[in-house]
């Protein structure tokens, strides 16, 4: 059956629904119900974990008027009971006849509501206006596909790899356009990573701040990774969110790779998108662990050298002993600001 030019205007709305509810470790969904003759009966939006689907948000606004309706959900009704019921069950026992969706659910467990909804005789569509549901779903499906939050790992540096100077001196290797570049970069992100060695050297805000230092509308979420205390008087207290502290530098965690590890502790915590910014220690941690999807590199057209040793690298220890173990990348896009160079690369083996 063709998808109606009355339902993708549903979808559309279904979209604006969905951007309602908080990003998390569920995905935002919204969806429109419509009458046999195209008019809305009822809407909906999921408000976050634990709480109803957008689906059943929708049947619960409609109060019984869905039966011979279509039901138009920016993603495809799950079919697994969590902490709430089957949507896909929920909508054949509304008397639901048709239900039009954009995003095919990748979750193993909740796939299938297709099938199940189609098995029981109702008319379904998917993959409408697929492509503005994958970007407005982009942060969770990413998820979904590693079974971990992304993780992008910046630093900036001068022309000769060093990221301070020998007394430890850091401010500014980078002008203006890369730093407001960053701040920008930073609002995108769901939380935005240090180790305790940079919130007692530079006491960091860990803010998101526009041009005249105002803070910008999307703040992410201060993490620390390490044991030490953070001080009373440190800056990222008074962060607009409270600071997370994850008490280890093992980002693996004590016991095995996954369950007890810090990206799986953070997605937990509702958060899809890390950025790093830690310093070398940290940022090696993660290029080392293999766990950096994303490299933003800042370079700086200036020489810092070394003297007596005292070295300063950009990137410490990951791993690499020999040239045939070097960690590949691919660049995806190389941009000028102002004085500045930023490289966009990823691991090679993600190609």
């Amino acid at each position: 059956m063709v998808v109606s030019e009355r339902e993708r205007e549903a979808m559309r709305r279904a979209f604006t629904l969905a951007s309602r509810g908080p990003r998390g470790i569920n995905p935002q969904v919204g969806a429109v119900a419509l009458s046999p003759t195209g008019e809305v009966i009822a809407e909906g939006w999921h408000r976050g974990a634990g709480s109803p689907h957008a689906e059943i948000e929708a049947l619960r606004a409609a109060n019984g008027r869905v039966e011979g309706a279509t039901m138009v959900v920016t993603l495809e009704p799950c079919n697994h009971t969590g902490r709430t019921g089957p949507c896909a069950e929920a909508l054949i026992d509304a008397g639901v006849r048709r239900v039009v969706y954009s995003v095919t659910d990748p979750g193993v467990e909740s796939r299938g509501g297709a099938e199940r909804l189609r098995a029981a005789g109702v008319d379904v569509e998917g993959d409408v206006l697929v492509e503005e549901g994958t970007a407005l779903l982009e942060s969770w499906l990413r998820v979904q596909r590693l079974g971990r939050p992304h993780v992008t790992v910046k630093w900036a540096q001068s022309l000769d790899g060093r990221a301070a100077a020998p007394d430890g001196t850091s401010t500014w290797i980078t002008g203006p356009a890369a730093r407001a570049d960053v701040h920008r970069r930073r609002a995108e992100a769901d939380a935005i990573v240090v180790g305790t060695g940079t919130v007692l050297r530079d006491d960091p805000a860990l803010t998101a701040r526009d041009a005249q230092g105002a803070l910008l509308p999307h703040q992410p979420v201060p993490v620390v990774l390490g044991t030490r205390e953070v001080p009373e008087s440190a800056a990222l207290r008074r962060h607009p969110h409270p600071y997370l502290q994850v008490p280890t530098h093992n980002l693996f965690g004590e016991s095995g790779p996954v369950k007890n590890s810090v990206l799986a502790h953070l997605r937990e915590n509702g958060i899809q998108t890390v950025f790093v910014e830690g310093g070398p220690t940290v940022a090696s941690a993660f290029v080392r662990a293999g766990l950096a999807d994303r490299l933003l590199t800042y370079i700086a057209p200036t020489l810092i050298g070394s003297a007596d040793n005292a070295d300063r690298p950009a990137i410490a220890d990951i791993g690499v002993t020999t040239i045939g173990a070097q960690r590949r990348l691919m660049i995806d896009t190389i941009e000028r600001l102002g004085d500045d160079l930023l490289v966009v690369s990823h691991p090679e083996e993600e190609a």
